[in-house]
C-alpha cells in the first residue's frame, strides 16, 4: 500500500492528506438546514450534513491532492449516523481515486486488536461471503499496550495490502509527560524477538545507565522491527506518526526510521509550519506525507479566507487553502 501512496503522492506533487474531521459548527447553515428539514433534528440530520459537507470539499480538492484523513472520533460523536457517514465518507473518498487513512488510534489485548484490524482494514466472514466493513488503505494504531496490541494490525494489513501509522510522537502539547521520559535500556529494540520487546534491559535501574533513550525513541525501534516484515522498495507498509511542532524530534526520528513513512500531523492550526517540516523528509522529497485538518476544511470560516469566500463558497476557500499549504511546504522541501 505504501506504493500506492507515494505513487499518488509523486504524480500530484502534493505530500498533503486532508483531514476531514468535521464539526457541525464547521459546516455551512444552508446545509445544516436542508438535513434538518429533511430530518428533523436528529442524529439523522448530523449525518447528511457531515457527508454532504465532506463530498463537496473532496470534490474541490481531489486533483491536488493524494488522500484524505477521517478522524473517526468525529463521526462516531453521533452515534450509528454518524458512522454511516463516515463510511459513505470514505467509498466516496475511493471512488475519486484518494488514499484513506483512518485516524482511530485503536490499539488494545491481541484479539481485540484483531477486532479492530479486520473492521478498519481488513474483511470479516458471514457465511460464506467477505465484507470489507470500513475499507481504509491504512490506520493509525497506539502503541502502548505493546506487540500484543500492534503486530494483530501488522499482520492484517500484510494480508490485505493495507498499512498502518504507530503513534510515536504526537503533536499535542502534553505528548512530552509520557513519550519523552528519558529511560534507561539497551541500545534500542531492533532484532530483539517482539516478545521480549516490552522487556528493556534495565528496567529503568542504572545497570544500563550508558544509554538513556526518550520513550518516543523505544517505539520508533519497535517500527523497524515491525516495518521490516512488511519493506516495498525503499519504505515500509508499516509507518509512523511525529507531529510536526517538534521540528527537532522529526529530525531525530527521519535518521531513526528510514525505511517508515511519517504521518505528520500538528501543521496549520496547531502551528506547524512549512519551514518546520524539510527535516522529516528525506533528500528526495519522500518520506513524509502532512495533514490538516480544520485550516482546509474550515478555511472560510478563518482569516484569511473568510474575506473572500462565504458559506456558499466554503469548498473553494479549502481548496484555496489546500493551495497555499502546497506551496508552503514544496518550497520548503524542495520538491
Amino acid at each position: 500500500m505504501i506504493e500506492k501512496l507515494i505513487d499518488a503522492i509523486e504524480k500530484k506533487k502534493a505530500p498533503i492528506v486532508v483531514g476531514l474531521d468535521p464539526a457541525l459548527s464547521m459546516i455551512p447553515q444552508h446545509i445544516m438546514d436542508e438535513a434538518i428539514e429533511k430530518h428533523g433534528e436528529t442524529l439523522e440530520a448530523a449525518g447528511e450534513a457531515i457527508f454532504e459537507f465532506n463530498k463537496a470539499i473532496v470534490d474541490a480538492t481531489e486533483d491536488l491532492i493524494p488522500a484524505v484523513k477521517p478522524q473517526s472520533a468525529m463521526y462516531e460523536r453521533y452515534g450509528l449516523p454518524g458512522l454511516a457517514a463516515y463510511k459513505k465518507t470514505i467509498d466516496y473518498c475511493h471512488y475519486k481515486g484518494l488514499i484513506v487513512i483512518a485516524d482511530v488510534k485503536r490499539g488494545d489485548i491481541g484479539s481485540t486488536s484483531e477486532a479492530y484490524a479486520d473492521g478498519h482494514l481488513g474483511k470479516v466472514k458471514v457465511g460464506n461471503t467477505e465484507f470489507a466493513p470500513f475499507n481504509a488503505d491504512f490506520a493509525t494504531v497506539n502503541p502502548y499496550l505493546g506487540s500484543d496490541g500492534v503486530k494483530p494490525f501488522v499482520d492484517v494489513a500484510k494480508a490485505h495490502d493495507k498499512g498502518i501509522f504507530v503513534l510515536v510522537k504526537t503533536s499535542n502539547p502534553s505528548s512530552g509527560e509520557f513519550q519523552d521520559r528519558m529511560l534507561f535500556g539497551d541500545e534500542g529494540v531492533a532484532g530483539m524477538p517482539v516478545s521480549g520487546a516490552s522487556v528493556y534491559a534495565g528496567h529503568l535501574s542504572n545497570e544500563a545507565e550508558d544509554v538513556k533513550k526518550p520513550l518516543y525513541q523505544y517505539v520508533a525501534d519497535m517500527v523497524n522491527l515491525w516495518g521490516s516484515e512488511s519493506l516495498h522498495g525503499s519504505y515500509s507498509d508499516i509507518g509512523a506518526v511525529v507531529g510536526a511542532t517538534y521540528p527537532e524530534v522529526g529530525e531525530k526520528l527521519r535518521k531513526v526510521m528510514p525505511k517508515a513513512y511519517i504521518l505528520v500531523p500538528g501543521y496549520g492550526a496547531q502551528g506547524g509550519k512549512g519551514k518546520d517540516l524539510k527535516a522529516f523528509f528525506n533528500s528526495d522529497g519522500l518520506g513524509a506525507i502532512v495533514n490538516s485538518s480544520r485550516g482546509i476544511i474550515a478555511a472560510w470560516q478563518k482569516a484569511p479566507y473568510k474575506d473572500t469566500f462565504d458559506e456558499y463558497h466554503f469548498a473553494e476557500a479549502s481548496r484555496r487553502a489546500v493551495l497555499d499549504m502546497k506551496q508552503d511546504i514544496t518550497s520548503a522541501v524542495g520538491l
